[in-house]
C-alpha cells in the first residue's frame, strides 16, 4: 500500500499513520498495487460476514493487531411495502445501525484503531457529534487505549454521549459547534505527536468504511445496484462508499458502477449547495442546524471527494428538510420495522423526492443506506408522546378507546 494525495497526486510510502499530504497539505487516500492482489470471492464467502472478510483490501500488515467487535455483516432488507407504496421495482435498506455500537462508524474504527495498535500508539482522539465518539470509545476500550473526545456543547444526542462515557472515554465539552471541536482536536494532535486523530480525515477510517460497498455487492450476488442513496455529513461515508465500488470494478468483481446520491439536511448543506451551483468548492455553513444531529456539519473535511463521487458516478448531492426527515423516520419504522436515527432517515426522505423529480427511475434497483440506530437519539421520538394520556384499567373504558382508535 501507499498514500496518494487527493489533490496533487503525491505518493508517500507506508511509513506509519499520515493524515495530510507532505507536499500540499490536502487529504490522503490509501492505494494498493491491485495487479498483485490475490483476490478470491470464494475465499471471502467462506469467511464470516464482517469488515475483516475483505482483509486483502485493507491496509493492515499484522493480523495479530486486529481490534474487532465483529462489525460489518449488516442486513440488506428488501422493502416490499415501501416499494409498493412508491411504485418502485426494487428498494432495499442497508441498515448500518446493526453494527456493534449502533452505527456505520464501527467499520472505519476497527481498521483505524487496529492501525494505531500496529504502530504502537497508546492514545486516540476525535471530535464528534455523537456516533464517532461512541464508536471510538468502544474500540479504544477493546484495545486498551486512552481515548479523548471533544464534543460541541449541547449538540450531542444523549444516547451517543452515554455510550462514550460508559466505555471510559475522557469527554471534553467545548463551547461551539462540531467544526470548532474538530479544530481543537487537530490542534492537540499537532502539539502531541503521540495522540492519533481518528476522525474521517484519517485515511484508515475510509478503508474500513468502504467495506459497506463490498457488502452491498455481495448481498446482491456480486453486482451493483442502479442507485445508492446515502446521508452526508462530514462526507467520509460517501467517500468510502464510492472508493469501495470503484475498487470492486477495477478488480472485475462487478461490471457496472451505481449512481451515488448523497443527502444533506437543508440546515447543513454546504456540499449540496456546491453541487447545485456546479462548483468545485464549498462555502462553510457557519451555524449549521438540523434535527439530524449526525449530519449537522458546516465544514465537512471530505467535501472534495463527496463532490467527486457525485460527479464521477453521474449522481448528485441533494437536500431534504427536517420535516421530511422526521416523516421518513416514522414511515420506515412503521412500514418496514426498521428504526433509525433522524440522519439515517434522510436517505429514505429523499427516495420519494427522487422518484418525483426524475433522479430515480421506478424500474431501478435502489439501496438506501441508513447509518445509525433509532435509539441513538430517542428524544426526537419521545417528544411526540409528551401528552400521552392515561386510562383506568377498566375493560369497558379500554374497549371504547380501542374501538375509537380503529374507527
Amino acid at each position: 500500500m501507499y498514500y496518494s494525495c487527493i489533490s496533487c497526486g503525491e505518493r508517500s510510502a507506508d511509513v506509519g499513520i499520515l493524515h495530510r499530504c507532505p507536499r500540499c497539505g490536502d487529504l490522503l487516500e490509501i492505494q494498493y498495487d491491485y495487479d498483485v492482489k490475490d483476490i478470491s470471492v470464494d475465499v471471502w464467502e467462506a469467511r464470516d460476514a464482517s469488515v475483516w472478510r475483505y482483509r486483502e483490501l485493507l491496509p493492515i500488515k499484522k493480523p495479530t493487531s486486529i481490534v474487532t467487535l465483529k462489525e460489518g455483516g449488516t442486513p440488506l432488507y428488501e422493502c416490499r411495502r415501501i416499494g409498493k407504496d412508491l411504485q418502485i421495482k426494487d428498494v432495499h435498506v442497508k441498515n448500518e445501525g446493526e453494527n456493534p455500537t449502533g452505527s456505520f462508524k464501527d467499520r472505519g474504527m476497527t481498521v483505524a484503531v487496529t492501525k494505531v495498535v500496529e504502530v504502537g500508539g497508546t492514545t486516540v482522539t476525535c471530535a464528534s457529534t455523537g456516533n464517532t465518539s461512541a464508536s471510538l470509545a468502544a474500540y479504544a476500550a477493546r484495545a486498551g487505549l486512552r481515548c479523548i473526545i471533544f464534543i460541541p456543547e449541547g449538540k450531542i444526542a444523549l444516547g451517543k454521549l452515554v455510550q462514550a462515557v460508559a466505555h471510559g472515554a475522557e469527554v471534553i465539552q467545548l463551547q461551539g459547534n462540531f467544526d470548532e471541536a474538530l479544530e481543537a482536536a487537530l490542534a492537540i494532535v499537532e502539539l502531541d505527536k503521540s495522540v492519533f486523530l481518528l476522525n474521517s480525515i484519517n485515511p484508515f477510517r475510509v478503508e474500513g468504511q468502504k467495506t459497506l460497498a463490498f457488502e452491498i455487492c455481495s448481498q446482491l450476488g456480486y453486482r451493483s445496484p442502479d442507485v445508492v442513496i446515502i446521508p452526508v455529513g462530514n462526507a467520509g461515508n460517501i467517500t468510502s462508499l464510492w472508493k469501495g465500488f470503484k475498487e470492486f470494478k477495477r478488480l472485475h468483481i462487478i461490471d457496472e458502477l451505481p449512481r451515488i446520491i448523497g443527502v444533506q439536511a437543508e440546515g447543513a448543506s454546504p456540499i449540496a449547495e456546491a453541487f447545485h451551483g456546479k462548483l468545485n468548492r464549498i462555502e462553510r455553513a457557519r451555524n449549521p442546524e438540523t434535527v439530524a444531529t449526525a449530519i449537522r456539519i458546516g465544514n465537512p473535511v471530505n467535501w472534495k471527494r463527496a463532490l467527486a463521487a457525485a460527479y464521477e458516478s453521474h449522481g448528485a448531492i441533494l437536500t431534504v428538510s427536517d420535516a421530511e426527515i422526521l416523516k421518513a423516520q416514522r414511515y420506515l419504522a412503521s412500514r418496514e420495522g426498521v428504526f433509525v436515527e433522524p440522519a439515517s432517515a434522510s436517505s429514505i426522505a429523499y427516495l420519494e423526492k427522487g422518484l418525483k423529480d426524475g433522479q430515480i427511475g421506478r424500474d431501478e434497483e435502489v439501496v438506501c443506506v441508513t447509518t445509525g440506530h433509532g435509539l441513538k437519539d430517542p428524544d426526537i421520538v419521545l417528544n411526540r408522546f409528551k401528552d400521552l394520556k392515561s386510562y383506568p384499567p377498566d375493560i369497558k373504558t379500554l374497549q371504547k378507546v380501542v374501538q375509537a382508535k380503529y374507527l
